[in-house]
C-alpha cells in the first residue's frame, strides 16, 4: 500500500481540473472522433481510428492515475515556524562553500531544477526531521554530499 501523496492546495486543484477536463471534454471528443472514423468504413487501415483509439487509451490511463493521486492526496499545511524540517519546509543549506535553497514537496510537485525536492528522494528523506544547524550526509549512487542546515522556513 502506498502512503499519502503530499501536495499543495494549488497542485490538488490543478489535478482536479485536469481530471474534470479529461472526463467532460477530452474523452467525449475522442469518443466522437472514434465514432466518426468508424463511419469511414474499413477500420483495419483507418489511421484516424487507430490514432483516436490510442489517444483514448492514454486518456483513460491518465484518468486512472489522477483518480489514484487524488484519492491519496494530503494537503501540505501552511508551515508554523518550526525547528525541524518537514514536508512544506523551505531550507537553506551550506554544501562546501555554496548555499542552496530547497523546498521539501510531495513527489507530484518535485522539480529539482527549481529547488523543489521530493520527500521521497534520497535528499528529501535525509533532510526530513532534521534540525537547525544539523549536519546531514546524503549518500547517492554517484557520491556522498554533506550539508549543514542554516535556516528552516
Amino acid at each position: 500500500m502506498q502512503g499519502p501523496n503530499y501536495m499543495s492546495a494549488a497542485r490538488l486543484q490543478e489535478l482536479k481540473d485536469e481530471l474534470k477536463e479529461l472526463k467532460s471534454v477530452v474523452i467525449p471528443k475522442i469518443a466522437q472522433q472514434i465514432d466518426d472514423a468508424k463511419q469511414n468504413g474499413d477500420l483495419s487501415e483507418n489511421a484516424e481510428y487507430s490514432d483516436a483509439k490510442e489517444r483514448m487509451a492514454f486518456a483513460h490511463g491518465r484518468v486512472a492515475v489522477l483518480e489514484h493521486l487524488l484519492s491519496n492526496a494530503e494537503i501540505i499545511q501552511e508551515k508554523i515556524v518550526t525547528t525541524a524540517v518537514n514536508i512544506g519546509s523551505t531550507i537553506i543549506v551550506l554544501t562546501g562553500v555554496e548555499k542552496r535553497t530547497f523546498t521539501i514537496v510531495g513527489s507530484t510537485e518535485a522539480d529539482p531544477s527549481a529547488g523543489k525536492i521530493s520527500n521521497e528522494s534520497p535528499l528529501g528523506e535525509a533532510f526530513l526531521g532534521r534540525l537547525l544547524n544539523d549536519d546531514v550526509e546524503v549518500v547517492t549512487p554517484v557520491k556522498t554530499t554533506r550539508y549543514k542546515i542554516l535556516e528552516i522556513k
